[in-house]
């Protein structure tokens, strides 16, 4: 009974994990400028990373495998928006503009 509930659990995390990866991608394609772009990717990045790592973590069978998930999910908690923050400081300081909606 509880094993499969742990399965459910994890399916659904999976699969919401997988929903954010595409979205990001659909939204790297889509959107009209770097700035966009970029925060579409660093958001659902993140998301489906974290989501992920927790369906991971509800498979692991140890709890030092359990830790070191959680290392790797604060670890990318804050190197996404870091990277995103310098990527778009760089594309500002090399002079694109962003899109403006009119």
């Amino acid at each position: 009974m509880i094993a499969t509930l742990i399965d459910g659990l994890t399916w659904f995390f999976v699969i919401v994990g997988m929903i954010a990866w595409l979205t990001g991608g659909i939204g790297v394609l889509r959107l009209p400028d770097v700035y966009t772009r970029m925060h579409a990717a660093s958001v659902t990045d993140t998301l489906g990373a974290g989501v992920f790592l927790l369906a991971m973590m509800l498979q692991s069978p140890d709890w030092l495998v359990v830790a070191k998930l959680v290392l790797i999910g604060v670890f990318v908690y804050f190197t996404s928006p870091t990277s995103s923050f310098a990527l778009a400081h760089a594309a500002l300081t090399s002079g694109v503009k962003p899109v403006r909606a009119e």
